[in-house]
């Protein structure tokens, strides 16, 4: 039977079969704990230069179809799983998944160990790896060799490398409520078909626009996307939402978005050991006290103090969300402006769904008049800026 090697930076070697195209390929070592949404998880482009392991037995028993990809393409680096289907079952399925792979050119390989793998990973934190198999094979040793001389996520600027060259429009459905730029950072399709669904037109600019494109739009509120790669490297972006908060237009980030905005607050990013991949993360709204099972993708996260509002350029923010599993900040709101973000993701293609109301909650910021900026304007006690000025 034909080999296929998995190594990683640290010595720890995995064999197995290869599993969609064969070759090498080269990537940040990552898990994702979904038991569905493997074909979102391939065409998310937040997985751009990362390997992902799988660690739900067995993957593939759908298919892939035409209708859930999140992007143009497969986005992984090299894919991990222990048990691929032997079939494709599903009345939707135009194809299998190994084709799909093999398709696309991605390296994969199916592995006994993928256990051991997400166990190693926890312990040691994510790292990087090579996948192996066919012409590239040889001895450990040198392909080590291979891993330790690819490049590491921390200081990685991609957003550029993902995101859209042009701007294209994805139209209301239905009657037209708000116009929102959308700033493609890696953005998945459900996003924009998300505020679609909610009236707006979601005009999907290139990560590289400025806060003069941005406001060129007139738009009622700014969207910042997910995305890869290292939040420190992305000085465009932070200034191009400095400009947007200046300006007082709504604003709503995730993912990447989330990292961008508490840069923009002034506020520190760092790598986590190995990241939040899956669809069962518990995080808690702080004003609310409810718990929401969440979708996540991310490596890294914003130091922010969860102690109480602090001070930023644009007035007193605070944490609005946090994770239960490791006390990670997991979202932002300015008190006195109309801006927030969560790390997670509300359009949840493969779910959970309950987060969705925070697409209702950025409309709502844009159907109000721009002199009531805060996000908290309709608790108790909240006032708005003209007020406390006497308006």
């Amino acid at each position: 039977m034909t080999t296929a090697l998995l190594v990683l930076e640290d010595g720890r070697v995995f064999e197995g079969t290869p599993y969609g195209a064969e070759g090498e390929t080269f990537g940040e070592m990552v898990f994702n704990t979904g038991m569905t949404g493997y074909q979102e998880t391939l065409t998310d482009p937040s997985y751009h230069r990362q390997i992902v392991a799988m660690t739900a037995p067995h993957v593939g028993n759908t298919g892939v179809n035409l209708e859930d990809p999140e992007s143009r393409k497969i986005w992984v680096a090299g894919y991990v799983v222990r048990e691929p289907a032997r079939i494709a079952s599903n009345w939707r399925s135009h194809g299998s998944l190994e084709d799909y792979l093999r398709g696309q050119g991605v390296v994969g390989i199916a592995m006994p160990g993928t256990r051991a793998l997400t166990r190693h990973l926890r312990e040691r934190g994510a790292m990087r790896a090579g996948v192996f198999s066919g012409t590239a094979l040889a001895p450990v040793e040198e392909l080590l060799e291979r891993v330790r001389r690819s490049p590491g996520m921390a200081g990685a600027d991609l957003a550029g490398e993902v995101s859209t060259r042009e701007p294209y429009v994805v139209p209301a459905t239905g009657e037209r409520r708000h116009t929102v730029a959308a700033i493609d950072l890696g953005i998945k399709a459900m996003t924009p078909q998300r505020l679609a669904e909610r009236g707006c037109d979601v005009h999907i600019l290139p990560a590289s626009a400025t806060a003069a494109d941005i406001l060129a739009l007139d738009p009622d509120g700014v969207f910042f996307s997910n995305g890869p790669g290292d939040p420190a490297t992305a000085d465009g972006p932070v200034e191009a939402l400095r400009g947007v908060l200046d300006a007082g237009v709504p604003f709503f980030g995730i993912c990447f978005g989330n990292q961008i905005f508490g840069r923009a607050l002034g506020l520190g990013t760092y790598k986590l050991r190995y990241g939040h991949r899956g669809v069962n993360q518990p995080v808690k709204d702080v004003r609310t006290g409810k718990v929401e099972i969440s979708a996540h993708n991310h490596g890294f996260a914003v130091q922010a103090p969860q102690d109480g509002p602090f001070d930023t350029p644009y007035g007193p923010a605070e944490v609005s969300h946090v994770n239960l599993n490791d006390g990670c900040v997991e979202g932002l709101r300015l008190l006195e402006r109309p801006a927030f973000s969560v790390q997670y993701h509300p359009e949840a293609a493969a779910g959970p769904h309950d987060a969705a109301y925070l697409f209702d909650e950025f409309c709502e910021l844009m159907e109000r008049p721009r002199g009531r900026t805060s996000v908290t304007d309709d608790q108790p006690g909240a006032t708005t800026d003209m007020e406390e000025k006497g308006a």
